[in-house]
């Protein structure tokens, strides 16, 4: 299978942003539990404009990253994995799979209880994570097995956000959202009648950020509806979104995730940290990410190759796809994004970002051995 030139692009730099993520993820546990513990913790809930530094980030910058995943998006229902339908469907079903599931696991645990609206957490997939993980393995990775595990990441944070936009939207202030909604409507009329300047779009996205951000509804889903009307015509270089996400590739992965990374990460791993673990909260969080997510993939892949619903590229096994499941259990950036969102008490907030930690690692450690044996094994045998 080539790849396309975009596609390489995309993955190298998911690859290396996937790296820096891991080194300044221990950096900044490091530096919450070192000397400067106090002011470094402090300097992340400082506010500004009524705001903390990390909320800034988690409802602001964040948004760009959104944008970036709406343009990939595009790009691959216009001309990638999933412009064709009987390609589109092995990633979209592995992706339903593998939220439902770690959701369904994350609910036996919860329901009726007061982390029961965690339930998101465990349906997330790490984008740069997972492939930073899958660069590691080398030229023995199949082509297919980096594009499927691509497809069903951006997929899984598609629906992410989609539960974000449902699940975790308190009260909406319909007059903000429909400031909101009607600025899209404007930015839709002018894609129609051509307007490729950048300019105009990225200015009324701005002003619709502000508005959705006082709606109610999460202001990061500004990113991925404002990536469907800037304009893509034929999708080559010279195109406005084509531009838009070359430029935002490199800031996104070398800047934005990491600075969220290191604001979300600013964690006092106290004495007690090990009681959060013996607790229902923690176990769906870890269960659902390490066995449901590579469950979910595996069986719903299944399901849908078995009903003639989806076809199993040539080159790829079985094998494959369920050691793309266990490094889709690397949820990290949304989860920890979701957990903010599902979760007011502070306790609870840490105790579930270090199951996130916990689950991530396990994930990653578990996907990358498994499939560096699978393919160590094919080669042997070559």
């Amino acid at each position: 299978m080539k790849l396309t030139k975009t596609f390489k692009a995309f993955f190298e730099n998911e690859k290396s942003g996937g790296i820096i993520l891991l080194f300044v993820t221990i950096l900044s546990l490091y530096l919450a539990n070192s000397s400067i513990q106090v002011p470094y913790v402090a300097f992340w809930e400082k506010e500004i404009a009524g705001h903390s530094i990390t909320h800034w980030i988690n409802d602001g910058l964040m948004t760009i990253f959104f944008l970036l995943i709406g343009l990939e998006l595009e790009r691959e229902i216009y001309h990638g994995e999933l412009s064709n339908i009987k390609n589109a469907s092995l990633p979209i079903m592995a992706a339903f799979g593998g939220m439902l599931v770690p959701a369904a696991i994350f609910l036996a645990l919860n329901y009726g209880t007061t982390t029961q609206n965690g339930a998101g957490i465990p349906m997330a997939t790490d984008i740069a994570f997972a492939i930073g993980i899958l660069s590691l393995l080398g030229n023995k990775v199949p082509a297919s097995l980096k594009v499927f595990l691509t497809a069903l990441a951006v997929i899984d944070d598609l629906g992410a956000i989609i539960v974000i936009a449902v699940f975790y939207t308190t009260s909406i202030s319909f007059l903000n959202l429909g400031i909101a909604l009607g600025i899209w409507g404007l930015l839709f009329i002018l894609n129609r009648m051509k307007v490729h300047n950048l300019i105009p779009y990225l200015i009324g996205g701005a002003i619709m950020w502000y508005f959705m951000l006082n709606s109610g509804v999460h202001a990061t889903i500004t990113g991925v509806i404002l990536a469907f009307v800037i304009p893509f015509g034929d999708g080559g270089e010279k195109t406005s979104s084509y531009r838009l996400q070359h430029f935002l590739h490199q800031p996104v992965a070398f800047f934005i995730l990491p600075l969220f990374a290191v604001a979300n990460t600013a964690l006092t791993i106290t004495e007690n940290w090990h009681e959060g673990l013996n607790h229902v909260n923690t176990y769906g969080i870890i269960l659902g990410l390490v066995v449901g997510k590579p469950l979910g993939i595996l069986l719903f892949s299944s399901v849908g190759v078995t009903s003639g619903l989806c076809m199993l590229p040539k080159n790829l096994k079985w094998a494959h796809i369920l050691g793309a499941g266990m490094l889709g259990g690397i949820g990290f950036t949304m989860s920890i994004f979701i957990t903010v969102l599902a979760f007011k008490n502070p306790e609870i907030i840490v105790f579930s970002k270090i199951a996130i930690l916990i689950a991530s690692f396990l994930a990653g450690l578990t996907g990358f051995l498994y499939l560096k044996y699978i393919l160590n094994k094919k080669t042997n045998k070559g």
